[in-house]
């Protein structure tokens, strides 16, 4: 799981990469993406599988 807009210790971080953001370029690269973020903005969540086929939740909190 990766979470974009926390530390490594779940402190909201000043800036960073939205997670609509971080799904539109892995799609761009062709990663194949199972499940989306509905939302404009704000807390939301996907999963992407990478090369070697596992699926990988980036979900992101703020």
């Amino acid at each position: 799981t990766f979470n974009p807009g926390w530390d490594e210790d779940a402190n909201t971080l000043p800036e960073f990469t939205d997670v609509r953001q971080i799904k539109e370029r892995l799609k761009a690269q062709g990663l194949e993406v199972l499940q989306e973020a509905g939302e404009d903005s704000g807390p939301g969540s996907f999963v992407v599988v990478d090369p070697d086929g596992n699926p990988v939740l980036i979900d992101q909190h703020v």
